[in-house]
């Protein structure tokens, strides 16, 4: 049985929503649509893309990382 990945606020954006295909529509609820086509998604941080919108990112951690 594959181990469940464990979301932190140092992963990088690109990879998360590669991840799972409900990290997707997380991210879009608190980021926005125009995370995916910003070529940060690539190199940014969850981190920095919740100080960026002004989100605290444990809140985006803790949906991440209720996903089944």
């Amino acid at each position: 049985m594959a181990e469940k990945l464990k979301y932190s606020k140092d992963m990088n954006l690109g990879v998360i929503v590669k991840s799972h295909p409900g990290a997707e529509k997380i991210i879009e609820k608190y980021f926005g649509k125009g995370c995916f086509t910003c070529p940060g998604i690539k190199m940014e941080l969850l981190s920095f893309g919740a100080m960026m919108h002004g989100i605290d990112p444990e809140i985006v951690l803790k949906e991440l990382n209720a996903l089944e």
